[in-house]
């Protein structure tokens, strides 16, 4: 597949089938994050890869408090009138549990945080090995779309992240970035209509 058509059939799936994804396909994914940029050239990303319904649900235990939480944003989130983003949250926000469990196969980013606080970063400098991390994620969901396969990521919400490091035991030093998804897409699985943009007017020249 090329570069540009991979780029235009990656789409965000929440419902996966069951269909088991074979260790070699995770592989080359997993191994196409090794291509990203990284700020320091060390590539410090770690996985925690976990297979079966049973052992993803004992590990994203910790969003069961949020689900409630997450149902009522459905009639909160939508300020800016826009169908589009309402429909995509409609249908994103129940199945934030679901999502991680149906193909059985989760996969967990770690990187090293190794100057300041995660959530208390000095300067916009401090947050150079989040933005490697989520390069490397990126090309994590370019490969599975190469592989004809589907991805969807949950980013931590309130103590989610320290309570799931605790459960893989990761060790100190090292930030969760997201739970990502890896699998294939169910028949009829929802998506959102993608946005139209006008790129010309995205582009500034000398100044904003």
């Amino acid at each position: 597949m090329e570069l540009y058509e991979t780029l235009d059939r990656r789409r965000t799936y929440r419902d996966y089938s069951a269909r088991h994804v074979s260790d070699e396909k995770l592989h080359r994914i997993i191994s196409a994050s090794f291509k990203a940029p990284t700020n320091d050239h060390l590539r410090q990303i770690e996985f925690v890869v976990v297979r079966g319904q049973e052992n993803i649900a004992r590990v994203i235990a910790p969003l069961a408090k949020n689900m409630a939480h997450f149902s009522r944003l459905v009639a909160e989130v939508d300020e800016s009138g826009d169908a589009d983003k309402m429909a995509m949250f409609s249908d994103a926000l129940p199945k934030q549990q679901r999502m991680l469990m149906q193909s059985g196969l989760l996969v967990i980013p770690f990187f090293r945080q190794l100057t300041t606080p995660l959530l208390q970063p000095a300067e916009q400098s401090s947050l150079n090995y989040f933005a490697s991390v989520w390069c490397a994620i990126e090309n994590m969901l370019l490969a599975a779309t190469a592989e004809g396969l589907g991805c969807v990521f949950h980013i931590p919400v309130g103590d989610e992240a320290d309570a799931i490091k605790t459960i893989v035991n990761a060790p100190q030093g090292y930030e969760m970035a997201c739970l990502l998804t890896v699998g294939y897409p169910s028949e009829g699985a929802f998506l959102p209509r993608q946005k139209e943009i006008d790129i010309d007017a995205r582009i500034h020249h000398d100044r904003f």
